[in-house]
């Protein structure tokens, strides 16, 4: 990894300061995945590449006292789709991750930051995402997609991300939990040091929940590393064990 911030053995210092662009704001490229291990997995002997299983995968807001704030509609399909080990979930049958899910997932996610870009590269899928960071406006009929259309604006040093334009029934976790056509997110981002950046992600989706809910997701920088081909349709061969 050019120009990383390293100790006495040669390791990246994930403590290090965080990096900024020429006009100094922070910088958010590199490749990221979750520092929020799901506690129910097996510790494993530490690999620089290795992305994380977080806690999130199966529920996104596994903090918030009482669950998320599902609407009574939502809330029977959750159950019902838990009950059914998750069998329609669009990730197990290989369709791309929207970008709250991708947070969750074990695969690494590459930020590229230009003047006016941040564009976020999923490794699974070969997925992409793109931010506009000039602070234009959100489209008024946007065409519903995965990953929606998102505009950003600097405050300080946080960038603050508004998205919407989300197509229906988009899962953000494994348990069937969804933004909606209706959802509008927002998305707080701050790198703390040069391994660690916070997004704290607020949901407002009145289709779907009773009323806005925040997560605050915790990211990892894997250093000296590069994406490689995850694509799931390639000699997949899982979808044919599982209970219709």
């Amino acid at each position: 990894m050019a120009g990383a911030p390293r100790t006495a053995d040669g390791t990246v210092d994930m403590s290090a300061l965080t990096p900024r662009t020429a006009d100094g704001k922070p910088d958010f490229s590199g490749i990221w995945t979750s520092d929020e291990v799901d506690p129910r997995r097996p510790k494993e002997p530490p690999n620089p590449r290795d992305a994380t299983t977080s806690r999130r995968m199966i529920n996104i807001g596994v903090e918030l006292p009482g669950g998320l704030p599902y609407q009574p509609w939502l809330a029977a399909l959750v159950k019902e789709r838990w009950a059914r080990n998750a069998v329609d979930d669009p990730h197990v049958r290989c369709f791309p991750d929207n970008f709250l899910r991708a947070y969750g997932t074990p695969h690494l996610l590459k930020f590229v930051q230009t003047p006016n870009l941040l564009i976020v590269l999923n490794e699974w899928n070969a997925g992409y995402r793109q931010i506009h960071t000039d602070g234009r406006p959100l489209p008024e009929d946007p065409n519903p997609s995965l990953m929606g259309y998102s505009s950003a604006k600097w405050e300080g040093d946080t960038l603050v991300v508004d998205s919407h334009g989300i197509r229906d029934d988009t899962w953000i976790d494994w348990q069937g939990s969804v933004l909606t056509e209706a959802a509008k997110v927002r998305e707080e981002f701050r790198r703390i040091d040069f391994g660690h950046m916070e997004v704290r992600v607020t949901v407002d989706d009145p289709k779907a929940y009773t009323k806005p809910w925040t997560v605050l997701i915790k990211e990892r920088l894997i250093a000296d590393a590069e994406l490689i081909d995850e694509i799931c349709l390639e000699n997949e061969r899982s979808l044919k064990h599982m209970v219709k």
